[in-house]
């Protein structure tokens, strides 16, 4: 759900959209990926393409063992937004700029790389995959929220700058070829697929409002969540947990 950044490049980023405000309210929906990803957290976490904080305040409200927070954030619009967010709070190291930029510094120390509808924007997903690997500690984990399914591909993702959607086979080859084990990978968000469609390909819309966002989130993702306990034979989204093996500690 939650659009991201359509970058021009290293030193002129900005994010064009208007829905991060409106996808602020999607309490619910949150919650929900959070789920998946809280039990791997640990705790030194980065967080890649944290826009204007909504997940991150997730992050640090539910990580109760979590000691560093580090927020990575390319576009020069969002940035200062997510700056005075988390000012006051000791945990937290805000960084304007690219993974790359945080990279020497955090290289082999995070316990967990959180990317939530981050990887589907960049290009070179592989190579940014490899350097993913390179940061986190040994048995460190990739928490991973990606759009599923290319055949929805639409207007929405058109808008929201997304390179690709994922299918399951394809996001698993990626993650083996960048190193990981692949713990678990599941699709997410079944009644999703039917709402992105019509919106994207059907009503061709470029944007997601407020209301809807918020209708969504109140009247479909509490009863959703609940029979995703069980995965879904299809969704919006797919959810991969996957794990840096522990000999590549010393590369």
């Amino acid at each position: 759900m939650r659009a991201e950044l359509a970058q021009r490049d290293r030193d002129s980023a900005i994010y064009p959209g208007q829905e991060l405000d409106a996808l602020a309210g999607a309490q619910n929906y949150y919650t929900w990926i959070l789920g998946h990803f809280l039990p791997h957290l640990g705790r030194r976490v980065i967080e890649v393409g944290a826009g204007i904080g909504t997940f991150s305040q997730f992050l640090l409200s539910a990580g109760a063992d979590l000691s560093e927070l580090v927020l990575v954030e390319p576009a020069d619009n969002l940035f200062p937004i997510l700056a005075r967010r988390f000012a006051r709070d000791p945990r937290v190291r805000v960084v304007h700029g690219l993974l790359e930029d945080v990279a020497d510094g955090c290289r082999g120390a995070a316990d967990s790389i959180v990317l939530v509808n981050v990887l589907e924007h960049i290009d070179d997903d592989q190579r940014f995959l490899e350097t993913v690997l390179r940061m986190l500690r040994p048995q460190g984990r990739l928490l991973l929220l990606v759009p599923a399914c290319p055949a929805l591909y639409g207007t929405l993702d058109g808008a929201f700058g997304h390179v690709r959607r994922y299918t399951k086979p394809a996001l698993r080859d990626r993650l083996r070829a960048g190193g990981f084990e692949v713990n678990r990978l599941r699709y997410f968000n079944f009644p999703g697929v039917v709402t992105w469609f019509l919106a994207g390909r059907v009503l061709r819309r470029r944007t997601l409002g407020p209301v809807a966002v918020k209708l969504y989130d109140r009247l479909v993702v509490p009863w959703a969540s609940r029979l995703e306990g069980v995965e879904p034979p299809v969704g919006q989204s797919l959810v991969a947990i996957a794990t840096k093996p522990a000999a590549e500690g010393l590369s």
